[in-house]
């Protein structure tokens, strides 16, 4: 066994993030982008329903702001383990992209399929410095995103991925 490989484990189709590969996280600064975004509607809801409650004394307004503030803080702890979820994995002919929670999702790009590649940042993600790289593929239902980068390592991403998909396209 000298000089050999070992064995790699097989990857099963219910676990589709394979550990074989070195997988990059997204910033932990998401999680406040995400949660401020959650805050913004929550306050809009809240602040109708605490509107109606004043205004009608029903006691089904009391109820649903308590329902939405139950839901509020299960999606807040949701978006916490979610933007842990993220993550991508360049490889030597396709990129990969893993997130989810419950339902796991891995989306596999080749570079000789991409057409272009976005990159974009809102008003929230600008103040965070985070930015979102966008792949897009012939077929749009195989665009993949990796959101939560931060500038310099998106536009590195950005002109890797380019450079990679027009050498790959060449050999078509």
């Amino acid at each position: 066994m000298n000089g050999a490989e070992p064995p790699q484990r097989p990857v099963s189709a219910l676990e589709p993030w394979p550990d074989t590969v070195r997988w990059q996280r997204i910033s932990g600064d998401l999680i406040w982008v995400e949660l401020l975004r959650l805050a913004m509607v929550l306050a809009v809801v809240l602040a109708g329903l605490g509107l109606g409650w004043a205004l009608s004394g029903h006691w089904a307004f009391g109820v649903a702001i308590g329902l939405v503030l139950l839901l509020g803080t299960w999606r807040a702890v949701a978006i916490v383990r979610a933007v842990h979820a993220w993550g991508y994995a360049e490889r030597e002919n396709d990129l990969l992209v893993r997130h989810g929670l419950l339902v796991r999702r891995l989306s596999i790009v080749p570079y000789s399929r991409m057409q272009f590649v976005d990159v974009s940042a809102g008003p929230l993600e600008r103040a965070f410095r985070l930015a979102t790289v966008q792949l897009h593929t012939a077929a749009a239902a195989s665009d993949a995103r990796v959101p939560g980068l931060r500038p310099e390592e998106a536009a590195r991403l950005r002109d890797r991925l380019t450079a990679l998909g027009e050498d790959r396209a060449e050999g078509l």
